[in-house]
């Protein structure tokens, strides 16, 4: 039999993993289609119709327990197809199970093999290994084919395998992980040849699948998810952005944002700050009375837009948050600014953590609003900023007239007037319970070591309550020059005011035509310490298999959730740096929230367990704060080392009430102790801001 165009079915197990896997196979087997299903999608006899319209299918991996129906779903019924219904099939586990001694999350093994099977022709074979369980199968049924020797550890550990008389072969380890050498690609090419000989020996020919199955399945991995624009929004003409270039030898951005009135409280101010390499720009966004404000909390069913004093709620009409914003950016782009220049106006603000976590299907807290008033989406649409740029048209009298007054600024440094050396009493510091913290660490890894999650983001939040004596502004310069960081931001958008002094940026995207987008997900913090140099630190970092291990697995989390959008355009350039794609902004970014960094592996189960060990919402912590420019480019930073207060809940009170978020990335290896030391080395930086920079809890 000749298979003119293979048709593969993945089953998900809703693992973070599966669009690495779906990409691999696309190039393992080209010109393959492949349909994707959830495992709890369709019931055993919902399936096995449609399985006669497919060449194989591919059962990926999942958190939990394969001796849990609810964890495998359907999974455990195609283990047991009639004679009638066979097809080949390749897994990544199976057998009786036994709980490892050491799990293995996001830890790389030599793998040992046969030569047989789909593991003819390797030779030494490097895998990417994320279980907490092993097989050991009944020899009466599965011949085995390769093995990992973990020494003291766990002995002997089955990574490979065969049915002895069904088309069904198995891996332990993950082909698609971007550390897996050639045992992944060529796995799944062996697979294929083993499964094409199969089909051929038994006549086995494809039937179509029909519209009745398509509606079932949905239309094959990978297609792009435009969203539907009226005609009148695809058809809006370009705005023109008008520019002015001003040499300011000397002249910092504080000064600027001072000439420009940032010391005005009362009004909204905004300030995307490269305050440390590798920074290069920065947005400083000069507001108007009529600036649009664009607000959204999850739950609503409408939009706010406040324009002045002017507060109006917009129907989503049955639409997604996303959607809307999908249709608002057409209407305001841009053409005509400098290519150079990032940031031509658009929409700059701040996206919160539990956005991402309801785009997950995942429930929030009911009352949330109580406890964290902030809005989940608060965006301010800038027309305004210095490079000098304008939105406006013809509006060169206050290009001009900007210009003039950034002329006058002296070339100094601007001089903070407030002295560092605070007094600690003068921030009441509310650390998290230490006892508690690392009692829910413990929690984390016992989640860990039952394989329902590979590593687990777990965070805590810090509250300060300081005396009005400072303004926000000066609050900002201070952790500035104490704590400097190229993703630094101010962000005066009343009720909320946010300050950051971000390390990690998460995502950014650059304008068509050719647009190229980046990720750099972050692991690892070390102190600083007197002989500790850059150099001193890649090498430990790099060298700790747990550090190796954090990295790894959100950097196959990302491919997955970029995947899934993007189709086969994705690659890793360079491990633990740099990520780079074709990108369709909107959908990249609402797929790959919340930040991977910030959650753990496989990204849904982790939230799910997260959500049960936290105690409140996370808020803008964890979530991200950015721009979208009118001429289609965009970047957002990861919303960590920063705080944020809510307004109302202080305009009555001479107390202001900081929140500070703070947390660690959890996986099997980790040291409780260590992990607590390492949230308070993230809080230094910001409290220092605060006069707070050595706080002690009760329990230390």
């Amino acid at each position: 039999m000749t298979i003119q165009r293979p048709r593969l079915l993945l089953i998900d197990s809703y693992d973070s993993f599966t669009f690495n896997l779906a990409a691999l196979c696309r190039t393992a087997i080209p010109d393959c289609s492949i349909h994707l299903i959830k495992n709890d999608q369709l019931t055993i006899e919902d399936l096995l119709p449609l399985l006669k319209s497919f060449s194989a299918i591919i059962i990926g991996p999942g958190p939990g327990s394969p001796d849990l129906p609810q964890d495998v779903g359907v999974v455990k019924d195609i283990w047991k197809l009639s004679e009638c219904d066979l097809l080949p099939l390749v897994i990544e586990h199976g057998g009786q199970l036994k709980r490892l001694q050491v799990v293995k999350h996001g830890q790389v093994s030599k793998i040992i093999h046969t030569g047989r099977d789909n593991f003819k022709n390797l030779k030494q074979v490097t895998a990417v290994r994320y279980h907490s369980y092993h097989a050991e199968p009944d020899t009466k049924e599965i011949e085995s084919l390769a093995w990992a020797d973990d020494g003291v550890e766990n002995g002997s550990v089955l990574m490979g395998g065969k049915h002895q008389t069904r088309p069904f072969w198995g891996v332990q380890y993950h082909p698609e992980s971007v550390l897996t050498d050639d045992g992944g690609l060529h796995i799944l090419r062996n697979f294929w040849s083993l499964a094409v000989e199969w089909s051929q020996k038994r006549d086995r020919c494809l039937s179509p699948l029909d519209s009745s199955a398509m509606k079932i399945l949905g239309p094959s991995w990978p297609h792009l998810r435009l969203s539907s624009l009226s005609s009148s929004r695809s058809t809006t003409t370009a705005t023109s952005v008008t520019t002015s270039v001003v040499q300011l030898p000397g002249v910092n951005v504080l000064d600027i944002c001072e000439t420009l009135g940032v010391d005005d409280h009362r009004s909204p101010f905004i300030l995307l700050d490269s305050a440390a390499n590798p920074g290069r720009f920065s947005v400083i966004a000069s507001l108007l009375s009529t600036s649009l404000q664009i607000l959204y909390s999850v739950g609503d069913v409408f939009v706010t837009l406040k324009c002045g004093k002017s507060v109006r709620h917009e129907s989503l009409a049955g639409e997604d948050i996303w959607s809307w914003i999908s249709g608002f950016m057409p209407l305001t782009k841009a053409i005509d600014g400098y290519p150079d220049v990032p940031f031509w106006g658009g929409l700059i603000g701040s996206l919160s953590y539990e956005l991402g976590v309801h785009s997950l299907d995942i429930p929030l807290r009911q009352r949330r609003r109580d406890t964290s008033p902030h809005p989940d989406i608060h965006l301010v649409y800038v027309q305004s900023n210095v490079y000098i740029q304008s939105l406006l048209s013809d509006d060169w009298a206050w290009i001009n007239n900007m210009a003039d007054e950034l002329k006058k600024l002296p070339s100094r440094s601007s001089i903070i007037k407030t002295p560092l050396n605070l007094k600690v009493a003068s921030a009441q510091v509310h650390l998290p319970d230490r006892h508690q913290y690392i009692a829910k660490i413990e929690s984390a890894q016992d989640f860990l070591r039952s394989g329902d999650s590979y590593e687990l983001c777990l965070t805590a939040q810090t509250h300060l309550f300081v005396p009005r004596s400072l303004s926000t502004w000066e609050r900002y310069k201070l952790l500035r020059q104490s704590n400097p960081a190229p993703y630094s931001a101010y962000l005066r958008l009343h009720p909320s005011t946010f300050l950051s002094s971000s390390p990690e940026r998460f995502i950014s995207y650059s304008r068509s035509p050719d647009s190229l987008c980046e990720l750099r997900p972050i692991k690892g913090t070390m102190r600083k310490a007197p002989g500790i140099t850059r150099a001193c630190a890649e090498q430990a970092l790099r060298g700790s298999q747990k550090e190796v291990a954090e990295n790894l697995m959100i950097v196959d989390l990302i491919r997955h959730d970029l995947h899934g959008v993007l189709g086969l355009d994705v690659h890793v350039k360079q491990f633990c740096e740099i990520e780079e794609y074709e990108t369709v902004w909107q959908m990249v970014l609402r797929q790959s929230l919340p930040p991977g960094s910030m959650t753990g592996a496989p990204k849904k189960r982790s939230v799910e367990i997260l959500q049960s060990l936290e105690d409140e919402d996370r808020s803008l912590y964890s979530g991200v704060f950015g721009y979208w420019c009118v001429g289609g480019g965009g970047d957002w930073s990861v919303a960590i080392r920063s705080c944020f207060k809510h307004e109302l809940e202080c305009q009555d009170s001479e107390v202001e009430h900081w929140v500070i978020g703070a947390g660690g990335a959890i996986t099997a290896l980790s040291d409780p102790q260590a992990e607590w030391d390492e949230i308070l080395l993230k809080l230094k930086g910001v409290l220092g801001a605060f006069g707070a920079a050595n706080p002690r809890c009760n329990e230390c």
